[in-house]
């Protein structure tokens, strides 16, 4: 009976910490998924005012309409999560600190930086699960929903130009169509180890064979050598030495589509083709790895709300102020990664002077409460 006792009595500190960790953990995480699911909604209510008629002009249908919300959710789950984080914690926090329910922790001996420690667990899977949409599903979905796009486009010739960099060659393409599979208005720009332009090819056409290859039509092309130009006779048929897949051409043709971690570092390893600069490749490399950093840096801007005074109650501005902080720090790290991407800044400075700015920020303003 003692020894029974006596493993319980061991076992009491440690189970409070074990239910408060849990509790802060789902109740975060309930606030968070909740403010995403508005904000995605919204954002999908938005996107189909803008694309129902095209949808319904391709005789798509009602069946079109659920494709394409459910193609774009990923993708639009993955840029609201910092707003959800940041949302979520506020309004979880404020509404503890409403319901005294941090003045009772507080006088059980929790701190602030207690406090912190047990929402950050919950936070960083929440920035893991950001990475791994970013990285896996997103691209994939969007993939997808540009294929079909394409595929359904009636008037593919009216669709825009694009060019992309493979190995020593320059591309352009007027269109593509059928998914990728047919391309239109081909010219190729090969270059020396210099870069000096070496040639030139005109293909009317390019179309992706059952066997995998590529073929260009009617084709057309200069040679250069020693700045001296020459016509190269018009040939039927040319095979192109291109192994990617249509759907790859697809991800080209995009702007700034999502892509894996795999894709970039073969693209600045120039193994794929690619239309991003080795800038935008690391910055978005480095910015993917520090997304469950920039979420621990949302949660600790919301930290400050625990100092509601509990005279003013709801009436404070604390949460407007905390709210305010966070989106500037968004709209600042996206400044900053748009100088990274135009290789304006270094991809560290890209991504890590934000991070530091406002987390350092955040711990004055904690700081300064904690001596109030």
């Amino acid at each position: 009976m003692a020894s029974r006792f006596s493993s319980a009595m061991s076992r009491t500190p440690r189970a409070p910490r074990y239910i408060l960790l849990r509790y802060l953990s789902v109740t975060l995480f309930v606030r968070v998924m909740i403010c995403c699911s508005v904000l995605v909604g919204l954002l999908e209510v938005l996107a189909l005012l803008e694309q129902t008629t095209p949808i319904l002009q391709r005789h798509l249908g009602v069946q079109g309409l659920m494709l394409y919300v459910g193609l774009r959710l990923p993708f639009l789950l993955s840029n609201t999560l910092p707003f959800a984080v940041l949302i979520g914690a506020l309004v979880m926090l404020t509404q503890m600190t409403l319901a005294s329910e941090t003045a009772i922790l507080r006088a059980a001996g929790l701190s602030t930086l207690g406090f912190y420690l047990r929402l950050a667990p919950i936070t960083l899977v929440l920035g893991f699960m950001g990475v791994m949409i970013d990285d896996q599903i997103a691209p994939r979905s969007e993939l997808a929903l540009a294929i079909w796009w394409n595929r359904t486009d009636p008037t593919p010739e009216n669709g825009h130009a694009f060019w992309f960099r493979d190995t020593s060659r320059i591309v352009h393409v007027g269109y593509a169509a059928d998914g990728g599979s047919r391309l239109g208005e081909v010219d190729i720009y090969t270059r020396d180890m210099e870069g000096r332009l070496t040639g030139t090819l005109h293909a009317a056409q390019a179309s992706h064979t059952p066997a995998g290859g590529w073929i260009l039509h009617d084709v057309s092309g200069l040679s250069v050598h020693n700045l001296v130009a020459q016509a190269q006779p018009t040939q039927g048929n040319v095979p192109w030495a291109m192994n990617q897949p249509p759907a790859e051409i697809i991800r080209l043709a995009a702007d700034r589509p999502p892509i894996s971690t795999r894709l970039m570092i073969e693209r600045l390893l120039g193994h794929v083709p690619s239309n991003d600069t080795p800038a935008y490749l690391k910055a978005g490399l480095l910015e993917r790895l520090m997304r469950p950093i920039s979420l621990l840096v949302l949660l600790l801007i919301a930290m400050p709300v625990l100092y509601i005074p509990p005279r003013t109650g709801s009436r404070s501005w604390l949460p407007v102020w905390c709210l305010g902080s966070g989106l500037l720090f968004i709209v600042t790290q996206g400044l900053f990664r748009a100088m990274g991407n135009a290789g304006l800044l270094p991809p560290l400075m890209a991504v890590l002077p934000g991070l530091i700015i406002f987390t350092l920020g955040a711990l004055s303003a904690l700081l300064r409460n904690e001596t109030l």
